[in-house]
């Protein structure tokens, strides 16, 4: 029984040590069969730690990665950085990738700036108006969250240009007559572009329509006379304007002029007077002497374009032989660019004056040679008057003188004036060269002997037309300024 006990003691610890060795088995291989189960669990803690410590690390690296992709802004100039001889005929642009545009300016070394707009994005600018030619930019654009970026560039010279010659002078102050008359170097093809950069303002203001004569003259005024006092301003913004292809415009300027008195000259032929009118009163009232049965005078509304203290007048320059060449006619104002003038006469005998129209196609006062003597009805008229004066010529026999023929734009009606802009209704035809004028409208130019600037001096011109070397415009009047 003993062993048997031992025997059971024995197999007892034999058991037990069975089941010890079962249970380690067990317990290993259930530990085994457990570690994954806790390996995930502590895994998933674990492993959330170590992605949690990953992740940052990980983290910071996808940081520097995202970093890495937040690109910077690029912005895109055109025309390039650093051109040379970039165009000015299109607008300047401003485009920015991976980004939007806060701001852009762009300044010109003439001290110039281009406005511009945004498009919606904002990632794109385009300035409102094109570059000036020969200017250097700069252009400084700024993203949004983002350090400004610049670029430079230079504009190209144009190759050929064009200039307005503008009649009255700068600072001057001419009569009521006087239209704001521009003539052009080349031909204009583009009116409408050349007109709508020229503008004509008046204070007190009063509408002021451009109308061309031709290709190479276009004048401003409004429907009537300006109000004494006036100020006129002309604004020249031709820079750059394409005149006709591949022919730019160069002012950008603005002038001023001034509109004294108002006086208002009106001849009678018929009864060979004239009464001058100041300021709606009569001034004055002097006998003359017009246009003989075979040279009328233009009848119509003239304007005094021109005046010359003294003046020679010669018979050969219209055609007429050597009935005269009278070298110091006194006190001649230009009237039409054809030659037509009212001058002082003192080789007429004064009985002529208030009785006979002798003359070739001029209105004669009667004078004194020499041009000195106060008295005269030539010296007192022509100290009356100024460039801008009107003179209307009634009952000469003859037809009314061409708008065209002078600063007589006057003679149009308002509606006929304005159908002449480029910006208001259809163009109407007048005479745009020389040889479309009839022969009494052809001249030639005046120019003065002594080669003084001044309109007020001793010149040449006959009393049909003035006696040059060649040809002017048609339309020309000397001392036109750009």
């Amino acid at each position: 029984m003993g062993f048997a006990k031992n025997s059971n003691r024995s197999e007892r610890r034999t058991a037990n040590r069975s089941e010890r060795q079962a249970w380690s088995r067990r317990g290993v291989l259930a530990a085994l069969g457990a570690v994954p189960a806790v390996g995930v669990l502590a895994g998933c803690g674990g492993s959330a730690d170590a992605s949690q410590g990953t992740d940052a690390k990980s983290g910071s690296t996808a940081g520097a990665s995202t970093k890495a992709e937040v690109k910077t802004p690029t912005v895109t100039v055109t025309p390039a950085d650093g051109t040379k001889k970039a165009g000015f005929t299109s607008p300047v642009e401003v485009t920015v990738s991976d980004g939007t545009l806060a701001s852009v300016e762009v300044s010109g070394n003439d001290g110039s700036t281009l406005a511009g707009s945004f498009n919606d994005a904002r990632t794109k600018w385009t300035s409102t108006k094109n570059p000036y030619s020969g200017t250097k930019y700069t252009v400084t654009a700024t993203p949004k969250g983002a350090a400004a970026q610049s670029a430079s560039f230079v504009t190209k010279q144009p190759s050929e240009t064009f200039v307005g010659y503008f009649t009255p002078e700068a600072n001057s102050t001419s009569g009521v007559g006087m239209p704001v008359s521009i003539n052009f170097t080349e031909a204009v093809k583009d009116r409408a572009a050349v007109e709508k950069a020229i503008t004509v303002t008046a204070e007190p203001a009063v509408e002021v329509v451009g109308h061309w004569f031709s290709d190479t003259r276009l004048d401003f005024r409004p429907e009537e006379y300006w109000a004494a006092g006036t100020k006129i301003t002309l604004s020249l913004r031709l820079k750059d304007v394409e005149g006709t292809t591949g022919v730019y415009g160069t002012q950008s300027k603005d002038v001023t002029f001034r509109i004294g008195r108002r006086q208002i000259s009106t001849v009678d032929l018929a009864k060979k007077t004239m009464t001058v009118e100041r300021d709606g009163s009569t001034l004055a009232g002097y006998p003359v002497s017009g246009g003989d049965a075979d040279h009328t005078t233009w009848s119509g509304i003239m304007v005094i374009s021109e005046r010359f203290k003294q003046t020679r007048m010669e018979s050969s320059t219209v055609g007429l032989g050597d009935e005269y060449d009278i070298s110091d006619v006194p006190h001649a104002q230009r009237l039409t660019t054809s030659g037509t003038f009212i001058h002082g006469n003192y080789w007429a005998s004064t009985s002529v004056f208030g009785s006979t129209n002798t003359s070739h196609g001029c209105i004669g006062l009667h004078d004194a040679k020499g041009a000195n003597d106060s008295s005269v009805p030539g010296y007192t008229f022509y100290a009356s008057s100024m460039l801008g004066d009107v003179v209307v010529v009634k009952n000469s026999g003859e037809k009314t003188v061409e708008a065209s023929n002078g600063l007589n734009g006057w003679n149009l009606s308002w509606s006929d004036w304005r159908a002449g802009s480029a910006l208001q209704a259809r163009p109407r035809a007048s005479p745009s060269s020389l040889h479309e004028l009839p022969y009494r409208e052809r001249s030639f130019s005046a120019l003065p002997l002594d080669g003084r600037s001044s309109r007020e001096h001793i010149g040449r011109a006959p009393c049909l037309r003035a006696l040059s070397a060649a040809p002017a415009h048609p339309h020309s009047v000397p001392k036109r300024h750009p």
